[in-house]
């Protein structure tokens, strides 16, 4: 390293000691785009004295090649690591660097500034205990200052250093230092960023970075270090109620049952009663067991294994707490909402969501509205794009514990995820539990859905076709209940253009509102397979993830779908409607095949090519498939 601390050298085990023994902050820079934050942390990582040899080399030759300082050392270019960063000059990856000084070890990520970039921002920002805001003192307070504060607030972030940089292009103006600090505050008091600090720097000559600077004596306040160093972080998860997600049931023998997981607030010590979340049984901790030996105590933070004194049903996602401060459980609940995915949000749609170790389906079940993160105005909306942020509903599949993101970042948040890639979707915070949810209980029904099925003589099951606009189905789906009702069947067919006259007569062609009506069908179809009827279906449906929410609503085996693979080109000769041609003048805006796509089926029951195989042959297919004689 250059400069390396004297104890290194003289004594690597006494240094690596003392390291161990130092809190950690861990900290974000955010920013307009070029208000020098790789600069800013450029300069701290330097002046801490833990740059390695090689990356200095490194940095002078880049800084010569490709930086901006006319050969100077370009500090911003130790953060940019990403070659279309250097090659644009912007920062849009999230930068994470370890450094450290005599008081404190520490952790910064360098966030992006560009408002496409909301989703690394906000990954970078979710675990940090203080934000810093650079805002260039030529410029003052601009719209992504706005849109970073009040992104720095939503993750529950609340002490904030407001680095006004680059004062030496203006002259270390003490006035001009002051109306930007005052012009901040007035905005923030609303986000409840009650604790700010505002330090005039620059960050590219190091004046109130490390040491305090000549150049502005009109300013007694710490430098941005002496802030770092000493802002009081004390964890308030340690006072919080004990809650640890159980990660892992520890076997290793017939002799011993351990839990493990980290503590995400609070504390616990053998004897301690604690509750498991979901069902309430309690218990107390016989023992902390940890790879060092047994605790006589533990703390948020910490990742241990607790034994319990009674046998306990515990699983994986299971929730331990103490008993005097249980969260409310519940299967819905609102919350904001970042979307982080290039495939827009589609309320409606199941994903999954992961809070602590517990992972459940979910579905936005209202978005209430969209937020305008640069003028925090609040927007009607019926999707969310990517780094869209919105206040939303949300119906889990089960119900599940959780707290307010307010009161504990680790159980109050979650991410959703596509239940088919796996990918994150969003990042959310909970608001609250809608408690109505949990008044809703299922009611028993003596007469029973095997009671109706034998009363009617028939299995009950869905036969869902699926395929473009003049691929036949209405057509097959009509000859078909005409089949079956001359062979005595009890059947109900639910065609996609008379559901629009009525019961989905709301809802138009979004994305959003085709998943709408797909959910709505599901649920008909379903309750009326519960009444004991075949149901014939003849619908679009061009999402495999609806066909497939669908189909996970019925007993296995009870969703027939029926993929009337007509080609795109057959189709649009048809034309029965007249649909496609007004597509192709944009009268039709979302038409499937055309400006809208369709997603055809990886595994249905049955392929149908209506091209090459008539309509009478088609439902024979699909009788049989029924085991129906025709």
């Amino acid at each position: 390293m250059s400069h390396r601390p004297d104890l290194i050298v003289s004594d690597i085990n006494a240094y690596l000691e003392s390291q161990e023994e130092k809190g950690m902050l861990r900290f974000i820079t955010c920013g307009s785009v070029d208000d020098g934050k790789s600069t800013l942390i450029g300069r701290l990582l330097w002046d801490s004295k833990l740059i390695f040899e090689d990356q200095m080399a490194a940095l002078e030759a880049d800084s010569k090649r490709i930086g901006t300082q006319n050969g100077a050392v370009d500090y911003a270019l130790l953060l940019d690591g990403l070659q279309a960063e250097r090659e644009q000059g912007i920062t849009i990856d999230v930068a994470y660097r370890f450094f450290s000084t005599e008081k404190r070890k520490f952790i910064v990520a360098d966030t992006p500034g560009h408002e496409q970039y909301t989703r690394n921002m906000i990954t970078g920002a979710s675990t940090a205990h203080v934000a810093v805001i650079l805002i260039d003192a030529r410029k003052g307070v601009l719209t992504q200052t706005r849109r970073h504060s009040f992104l720095v607030s939503l993750v529950g972030i609340r002490h904030v250093v407001l680095a006004i940089n680059k004062m030496d292009l203006v002259g270390f103006d003490a006035s001009r230092f002051h109306a930007i600090r005052e012009e901040y505050v007035a905005f923030s008091t609303g986000l409840g960023l009650n604790d700010i600090t505002a330090i005039p720097i620059s960050a590219l000559q190091g004046d109130n970075v490390l040491l305090h600077s000549g150049h502005t004596p009109w300013y007694n306040g710490p430098t941005l270090m002496e802030y770092l160093e000493t802002v009081n972080i004390v964890d308030e998860t340690a006072a919080q109620p004990f809650r640890m997600p159980v990660q892992w049931i520890n076997r290793p023998d017939l002799d011993f049952r351990g839990f493990c997981g980290t503590i995400a607030s609070g504390h616990v010590k053998p004897g301690d009663s604690l509750m498991v979340a979901a069902s309430g049984t309690m218990s107390r901790v016989a023992r902390i067991v940890t790879m060092d030996g047994d605790l006589g105590e533990a703390q948020a933070g910490q990742s241990i294994t607790l034994t319990l004194e009674d046998e306990v049903d515990i699983s994986r996602g299971d929730l331990l707490v103490d008993p005097r401060a249980r969260p409310e459980q519940a299967d819905q609940f609102e919350a904001h909402l970042v979307w982080m995915h290039e495939e827009r949000l589609l309320p409606g749609r199941r994903y999954l969501l992961k809070c602590c170790a517990s992972t459940v389906t979910a579905q936005i079940s209202t978005l209430k509205y969209k937020i305008n993160v640069n003028t925090l105005k609040h927007e009607p909306a019926k999707t969310l794009e990517l780094n869209e942020v919105g206040v939303c509903n949300l119906a889990l599949g089960k119900a599940i514990a959780a707290d307010p993101y307010r009161l504990n970042r680790t159980t109050g948040g979650f991410i959703l995820m596509d239940r088919f890639t796996n990918a994150t979707v969003g990042a959310g915070m909970i608001d609250f539990p809608l408690r109505r949810a949990t008044n809703i209980h299922w009611q028993a029904q003596q007469v029973t859905r095997e009671l109706r099925s034998e009363l009617m003589g028939q299995h009950p099951c869905v036969i869902w076709l699926t395929g473009l606009s003049g691929s036949g189905k209405s057509t097959i789906a009509d000859a078909l209940e005409l089949k079956l009702s001359a062979l005595g069947k009890h059947t109900m067919l639910l065609d996609g253009d008379n559901i629009r006259h009525g019961l989905n007569k709301d809802l138009g062609f979004t994305d959003a509102d085709r998943v709408e009506n797909i959910r709505r069908i599901g649920e008909v179809a379903k309750l009326m397979t519960d009444a004991g009827l075949i149901v014939i279906t003849a619908f679009i449906s061009p999402y495999c993830a609806e066909r497939d929410m669908v189909r996970q609503l019925l007993p296995e085996g009870d969703f027939i779908e029926v993929y009337l693979n007509t080609s795109l080109e057959e189709c649009e000769r048809r034309d029965v409607k007249g649909l496609y041609k007004k597509a192709r003048l944009g009268q039709l805006p979302n038409f499937t095949g055309i400006s809208a796509p369709y997603e055809p089926p990886a595994s249905a029951e049955l392929v149908i090519d209506t091209a090459s195989t008539g309509v009478e042959h088609a439902v024979e297919s699909i009788l049989q498939l029924l085991n129906v004689p025709a």
